[in-house]
């Protein structure tokens, strides 16, 4: 084998068969060999040849609803809710019963099950830090760059460039950076991975009323969204109070603060105005609603226990979201019911659009996926591998709009920077008393859903108990923050990414990309619908919510 570096080893194995492949033409050959020689290579190539195979229907249903319940584990409380705001699904029943269509009841995610102890043991702590340091996001740019007949997502941030103090991208491209508190479970740092989410608005968002680009309108725009999605959707429009990064209102002309004036240096919002400002004054702002065009994209990265917040350069993904079709009342609430019926008559999920383009909802999201290839370079999902974005974003209880990051932002100037969980506290979800994290493990029995975090459990339950005063440094005014919660050990991360790194080597992401260092326990292999059991020890929960209490 060649060395790492070697021309061979980074040459795509369509260059090396060129010369050998008859009939193949030296044109064509020799367009490859230029763009292997620019370290080009072709990123669609997986998804248009796996293009409309799908072996698993219901890939929208996530491995963790298959979790085992004991009747006691609740992990589920936090997805499946009651019904706020303009998102009326209340789907909390399906933490009281399994209630899969036929397609759905085998658990298809058979990667849970497969010991990987041998392949990390057999990765070198070195080898795995090398690995995770390597950029596969730039090559990516380039190769879609100069891809031909691709007509989705090609990556417009200029990651190397960065943000400002304001959380804005230095390259131009309005994207800005979301600092919010990871989604429980599976999203935490400790159970894998760490993420970016970066948003942009459209062009019509970013000008003032002669059309010019001001990036105080821009700001005020961004501040007048996140204070009509983090707001509490069941709350009068006189008890809205949300805390903002410093705005001028006279933009606007409206009072924001509800002071009796207009004045520069705004921090609060205790009344949400009509419309949005500048060139988008026609543009309605409605609680709990993204306008048509809001962009986002969100990386998730492999851990790196010597890098701030763990985050890695290498990704493991890089998602993209556009909200290319607003509904209004009416249709978004058909869209609800029509989803619901499909469900309970047994239908298969059906999403319009392709890899190559996206995937598309019912409720005018475009969801598009790129994941690492063998070798570690971003490639584009398949059309099977895209489904499994789209469980999440389709109708989901707790959700804002079908999104989670915005809802869950830190408020003000210090939610507008590089994700960081430092110096942020264990909050509530709107509507509790006690932290998030300590809600959570408490109803769930550890620290993850599948109950195979042996790190949490070792931390937060000596003897088997709930360890509620060292969880509770991390709230507000304690000494401790998310980080020393949520942030594995080094030994653990590595391990971790060594996981990851071998279910990448088997390219069988539609058998499951849970990173677990042992097989999974506490999950059903197969599914007989019926009682989860928890409504009888009565621990169905109808009070999980994706905005937090600051």
């Amino acid at each position: 084998m060649a060395p790492r570096g070697a021309v061979n080893a980074r040459l795509p194995s369509f260059v090396l068969a060129c010369g050998l492949l008859v009939g193949l033409g030296a044109a064509s050959c020799g367009r490859r060999e230029e763009r292997a020689a620019e370290g080009l290579y072709d990123p669609l190539a997986r998804a248009r040849e796996a293009a409309g195979r799908v072996n698993n229907p219901e890939a929208s249903v996530p491995p963790l609803c298959y979790t085992k319940t004991g009747g006691t584990s609740n992990p589920c409380w936090v997805c499946h809710t009651s019904a706020h705001g303009t998102n009326v699904r209340a789907d909390a029943h399906l933490q009281e019963e399994y209630a899969f269509s036929d397609a759905a009841r085998e658990n298809h995610y058979t990667n849970l099950f497969v010991d990987r102890s041998a392949e990390i043991a057999q990765m070198s702590d070195e080898e795995i830090l090398r690995y995770v340091r390597e950029d596969n996001y730039a090559p990516l740019q380039r190769a879609l760059t100069s891809a031909r007949g691709y007509e989705g997502y090609v990556p417009d941030l200029d990651l190397d460039r960065g943000f400002d103090d304001e959380g804005f991208a230095r390259d131009g491209s309005g994207f800005r950076a979301v600092r919010f508190k990871p989604f429980p479970g599976t999203f935490w740092p400790t159970n894998g991975s760490t993420d970016d989410v970066f948003i942009r608005l459209p062009e019509v968002f970013r000008a003032d009323e002669h059309g010019k680009p001001s990036r105080a309108i821009y700001a005020l725009n961004l501040s007048l969204l996140e204070a009509a999605i983090t707001t509490d959707p069941d709350a009068k429009e006189d008890r809205i109070d949300r805390t903002i990064e410093p705005v001028d209102e006279r933009l606007l002309g409206e009072d924001l603060d509800d002071d009796g004036a207009l004045s520069a240096g705004v921090t609060r919002v205790r009344r949400l105005p009509r419309t949005y400002a500048g060139a988008a004054s026609s543009e309605p702002l409605e609680r709990g609603i993204y306008p048509r065009g809001v962009e986002f994209l969100h990386s998730v990265h492999y851990l790196d226990p010597d890098a701030p917040g763990y985050v890695a350069r290498r990704m493991k993904e890089l998602r993209y979201s556009r909200k290319v079709l607003k509904l209004d009342r009416w249709a978004l609430l058909r869209a609800y019911e029509k989803e619901q019926d499909e469900k309970d008559e047994g239908l298969l999920p059906v999403y319009t659009g392709s890899a190559t383009s996206g995937l598309r909802n019912a409720f005018g999201w475009q969801l598009q996926g790129f994941i690492e290839d063998a070798e570690g370079r971003l490639r584009l999902s398949t059309d099977e591998e895209h489904r499994f974005c789209m469980g999440c974003h389709s109708g989901l209880g707790v959700t804002v709009d079908q999104t989670f990051a915005l809802a869950r932002k830190v408020p003000g100037r210090e939610g507008w920077r590089v994700q960081d969980l430092r110096g942020m506290p264990d909050v509530p979800e709107l509507g509790h008393a006690d932290p998030e994290v300590l809600t959570y493990l408490r109803r769930v029995g550890g620290g993850d859903e599948l109950r195979a975090n042996d790190e949490m459990l070792a931390r937060f339950f000596p003897g088997g108990i709930l360890a509620e005063s060292e969880l509770r440094r991390a709230a507000p005014g304690g000494d401790r923050d998310l980080a020393f919660l949520l942030l594995p050990s080094r030994e653990r991360a590595l391990a971790l990414d060594k996981a990851y790194r071998a279910i990448v080597r088997g390219q069988r992401f539609d058998l499951g990309r849970d990173a677990l260092l042992r097989p999974a326990v506490n999950v059903h292999r197969a599914i007989e619908n019926g009682s989860t059991d928890l409504g009888k020890a009565n621990r169905v929960y109808t009070d999980g919510r994706l905005r937090l209490d600051w």
